[in-house]
């Protein structure tokens, strides 16, 4: 299938073939959005360690029949993909940019949740010189709540314009348990994995000024929602942000963060916890995780909950104001966890867009537009995860936890 180049916005994409190749079946797997595709797409294949496990996962989802399922192996995989194909990576992090190679080289398109790695900023590349289309970002958070941002920045815009003296912009989410216990949290993936995010230090805004927070709960502050406190903290770097949701350059910042909202009473539950991250000593952190998981897992009896909330107040020196806030709130259910929701189907509503051409080759984060966002949103909300709105939301919360 010959490259064909559109000479005003670079290397067309590959057309869609129709099939999708969905590898992974883990609890971010949800019936929601596995479903949507088994809709939609003229072809599902589903690939787990072995298709015996696939098919089991298949049916536990209410979804016998509907899909194909699979071996995963290498091998098997480099044999079936086809170009035009997409291939969906539900895998961890890391085994991402493997997966994007594969693809590009049979020049499939690929998508994932997670966050842009430099290994996957470096293979998109390549991959819109192929005419591949490369969806990250497009879950929960990261994913809806760059909608969020999106919608949020360009109504502030049109109110107050590309000049104000203030702007505070918030972005926190988090899966908590719909009942909160003593520890006030419940793992439903790899413990490991929440206690070394802690470990990395975040970066953002705040009181006007860039700062690199070391230990990330330190930073820990209430953020009342509805009458109900929580507590959050700055995650990860914030700072790349500023320039993907378009914040005009005569806006003077004085918060932006993207961060970690927990249950009320988080940090003293966890004091014990930070005291061994804080060794750095892998192996303590490993055990510290194992035991953690072991004392207080997400059983089929337990509820979870995932709450999201983005907020934007922006003041321009003539004393215009404009404020806006999303909040979406979700509990799971006995057929679909609230965190399975809230990745699938954002994801395959971004596999649908692949399907119909409608993303351009290379690099695509969640909705890059305001235009694009409100697209995604309505189709959200119509599937039954709408967020509200409101146009006026207190100032950042500044009081430590």
């Amino acid at each position: 299938m010959p490259i064909s180049r559109n000479t005003s916005e670079g290397v067309a994409p590959v057309p869609a073939s129709g099939t999708v190749h969905w590898i992974g079946t883990g609890l971010s797997t949800g019936p929601s959005g596995l479903g949507l595709l088994c809709d939609r797409a003229e072809r599902v294949v589903l690939w787990d360690r072995t298709a015996e496990r696939a098919a089991e996962r298949l049916a536990a989802l209410g979804l016998a029949g509907r899909a194909e399922v699979r071996t995963l192996a290498d091998d098997a995989l480099q044999d079936t993909v086809r170009a035009g194909d997409v291939v969906v990576s539900m895998l961890p992090a890391a085994e991402h940019p493997r997966l994007l190679c594969l693809a590009v080289d049979r020049r499939a398109h690929f998508a994932c949740t997670s966050y842009v790695s430099d290994a996957i900023a470096e293979q998109a590349a390549v991959a819109a010189e192929a005419g591949v289309v490369v969806l990250t970002e497009a879950g929960l958070d990261p994913g809806i709540d760059h909608l969020m941002a999106h919608r949020l920045i360009e109504r502030a815009r049109v109110a107050v314009g590309d000049t104000a003296e203030s702007v505070d912009f918030t972005s926190y989410c988090g899966g908590i348990p719909a009942v909160p216990n003593d520890f006030r949290y419940r793992f439903s993936w790899a413990p490991y994995g929440v206690l070394a995010a802690l470990g990395s230090p975040a970066r953002h805004i705040d009181e006007g000024r860039e700062r690199t927070v070391v230990r990330p709960w330190e930073a820990t502050r209430i953020h009342r929602l509805g009458g109900e406190d929580f507590e959050v903290y700055p995650n990860r770097d914030s700072m790349p942000f500023v320039a993907h949701y378009g914040i005009p350059d005569g806006w003077q910042l004085r918060t932006f963060v993207r961060g970690t909202l927990r249950n009320a009473g988080w940090r003293q539950a966890w004091s014990d916890v930070f005291s061994t991250v804080t060794t750095g000593e892998q192996e303590r952190i490993r055990s510290l995780a194992k035991d953690l998981a072991a004392r207080y897992p997400t059983t089929d009896a337990d509820r979870d909950r995932v709450v999201l909330s983005v907020g934007l107040d922006v003041r321009a020196a003539g004393g215009e104001r404009w404020q806006g806030a999303y909040l979406l709130d979700l509990t799971g259910d006995e057929t679909e966890s609230a965190m399975a929701r809230l990745v699938s189907l954002p994801l395959a509503l971004g596999i649908t867009r692949m399907l119909a051409g409608a993303l351009p080759a290379g690099l695509n984060r969640a909705a890059e537009s305001a235009d694009e966002a409100a697209r995604w949103m309505e189709f959200l909300d119509k599937a039954g995860l709408r967020s509200t709105f409101a146009d006026s939301v207190p100032a950042p919360h500044r009081e430590k936890a």
